[in-house]
């Protein structure tokens, strides 16, 4: 009997109630994920250009359970991605760490760049932490659309679709946002 061979990298699109979304891989994991463009040849070719490697293939195991979570997750399902292995291995420690910071926030939660940028051991560097949400190889898995700007402000959101798509995965969550300090939220 063959041993298991690591997965080739490729690249696959699965269809869901957002639209065509994007996966790419590699043999340590996922390495990038495209939110859907207007087309299923928009999101394609933005995937490819992101990844920069991989051919359309047959995903393995792993992406395949990914898939159907993503699924589940665009029908309004509470998913959490945090047991998805990652290759991020292209960004740089101070990414790394936002990143996993990012992981943290809770499906529902939001959080701001400020408080983001101080769980990952970076105080002060918001507009930083604002670059690497920015620059999200993997949203939903690296969860961006939960941060927002001081105050609660929606931020931007450099996805397809914009702070559109922001909202719209917010909304999909039922997602409240950060009560100023020293505020509570009001239920109304």
């Amino acid at each position: 009997m063959m041993a298991d061979r690591p997965p080739s990298p490729g690249l696959t699109l699965t269809e869901t109630d957002l639209g065509w979304i994007g996966l790419a891989w590699t043999p340590h994991g996922l390495s990038h994920l495209q939110l859907p463009e207007r087309t299923r040849a928009g999101t394609f070719e933005r995937l490819r250009a992101r990844a920069g490697t991989g051919e359309e293939g047959e995903p393995p195991a792993f992406v395949l359970s990914v898939i159907r979570s993503i699924r589940r997750f665009a029908a309004g399902e509470r998913i959490d991605f945090a047991e998805v292995s990652l290759d991020i291995s292209h960004v740089g420690q101070f990414r790394l760490a936002i990143y996993a910071a990012a992981r943290q926030i809770p499906h529902g939660a939001t959080t701001t760049y400020g408080d983001l940028c101080a769980m990952a051991g970076y105080p002060g560097m918001a507009r930083e932490t604002g670059q690497a949400m920015a620059t999200n190889p993997l949203p939903l898995i690296i969860p961006c659309h939960r941060v927002l700007a001081a105050g609660g402000r929606l931020g931007g959101f450099s996805a397809p679709g914009g702070t559109s798509s922001k909202l719209r995965l917010l909304d999909l969550e039922k997602s409240v946002p950060p009560s100023p300090p020293g505020q509570t939220a009001f239920a109304f």
